[in-house]
C-alpha cells in the first residue's frame, strides 16, 4: 500500500536557512536559575517528513532541565513557527525567524515571554545561544545560555 500523503513528503523551501543546524550537537552551557553548575547535554536537528518540516529534540544531564521536542514548519506567508512541548507537559509556540546564517525563535506572552538567538560559528561546527525571558511583562533577564558542538551532521533536506 502506498504511503498517504506521499506527494507532500518534499524539501519546504522556507526552512533552507535551517540546513547548517541539521545535526547532532553536544550541549553545555549555564542556567542563571542553577548558579555555578555546568550544564551538559545533546539537541538535535533533523529534517522530517522528506525536509517538509525540521524536528529538534534537546535533553540535558540534569534533571532541572526537562527533555524537549519541536517541530519547525512554515506557513504560505514565509512565517516560519515552532511548536515546542517538554517532559513537565509544557507546550509554547515560537515565532522563528532566520537571519545572518543565524536562528531566533521567540514568543510574547503576558505571563512569559522568551527569546532565543542562536549564531552560526564562522567554522559551521559550533553554535552560541542566548536566552532571554521576561515575566508578568518584566524587565529582560538572562534565561538558558548554550554553546552547541556538532557531532554528526547531515546534508541538506532529502531530495
Amino acid at each position: 500500500m502506498d504511503e498517504i500523503g506521499a506527494g507532500a513528503l518534499k524539501p519546504n523551501p522556507r526552512l533552507q536557512g535551517l540546513s547548517p543546524f541539521i545535526g547532532v550537537w553536544r550541549t553545555e552551557g549555564s542556567h542563571p536559575l542553577m548558579p555555578g553548575q555546568a550544564l551538559q547535554g545533546r539537541t538535535s536537528f533533523a529534517w522530517h517528513q522528506g525536509g517538509a518540516f525540521v524536528i529538534m529534540h534537546s535533553e540535558m544531564q540534569q534533571p532541572e532541565v526537562p527533555p524537549g521536542v519541536a517541530v519547525i514548519g512554515s506557513d504560505d506567508d514565509g512565517r516560519i513557527m515552532m511548536i515546542y512541548f517538554d517532559a513537565r507537559g509544557v507546550s509554547r509556540h515560537y515565532e522563528v525567524s532566520l537571519e545572518g546564517g543565524g536562528m531566533r525563535w521567540k514568543r510574547d506572552d503576558p505571563k512569559i515571554s522568551q527569546r532565543m538567538t542562536l549564531t552560526l560559528g564562522e567554522d559551521g561546527r559550533s553554535v552560541r545561544q542566548v536566552g532571554e525571558i521576561s515575566e508578568g511583562g518584566g524587565p529582560w533577564q538572562d534565561d538558558l545560555a548554550l554553546t552547541y558542538h556538532l557531532i554528526a551532521s547531515e546534508a541538506g533536506p532529502p531530495d
